[in-house]
């Protein structure tokens, strides 16, 4: 099969989820990269809006390291996107079927004069948060949290004050080691 496994929607008034399976192969990635982008215009944020960009490259790069890092053969990977416009935020969920013993790691590292390795450092300046779950009885779940664009406050700039020595994105160990020094007045 090379497409999306028998897509599921859920809405209420404060919550839409979009949950599919693909084929663990980089055809797979870029559908499910795709599929995002069109849910995200069917939800009320066009395909070339700063968040629909946004969550389309969170997407893009979970499912090209679950196709590329988290690859079991004969098994796919799911993709789930959930906005909840009470907290103006998207959830990225992407799981595969590899061990838990692969699990990203904290911070992400990359050569900088390498062709490859950014993805995840992409996807902490992206998020808000973002992190791993294990999935019984086998994989992993990576998620990330996306602002919605629609609460301008998160990024204005005039908003924020430095923070010596601030630290703290994510949720892992060695979780802020990337962050920027900088936190919403309050």
């Amino acid at each position: 099969m090379d497409g999306p496994a028998v897509p599921t929607e859920t809405t209420s008034s404060e919550l839409r989820s979009f949950a599919a399976q693909f084929v663990s192969s980089p055809r797979g990635a870029r559908l499910a990269r795709r599929l995002a982008v069109r849910r995200m215009g069917e939800w009320g944020y066009p395909p070339a809006s700063d968040t629909s960009c946004t969550v389309a490259l969170v997407v893009g790069e979970l499912a090209a390291n679950a196709v590329q890092h988290g690859r079991v053969p004969g098994r796919d990977f799911a993709l789930r996107l959930t906005l909840d416009a009470a907290a103006n935020l998207f959830r990225v969920e992407v799981t595969d079927a590899a061990s838990a013993k692969r699990l990203p790691t904290f911070p992400p590292s990359s050569c900088p004069e390498g062709e490859s390795g950014r993805g995840l450092f992409l996807v902490d300046v992206l998020a808000v948060r973002w992190g791993t779950t294990p999935r019984r009885p086998g994989g992993k779940t990576v998620w990330a949290e996306v602002p919605s664009g629609r609460a301008e406050a998160w990024c204005a700039t005039e908003d924020l004050v430095e923070v010596p020595g601030a630290v703290g994105r994510g949720d892992g160990p060695d979780a802020g080691l990337w962050a920027d020094q900088w936190t919403a007045r309050e």
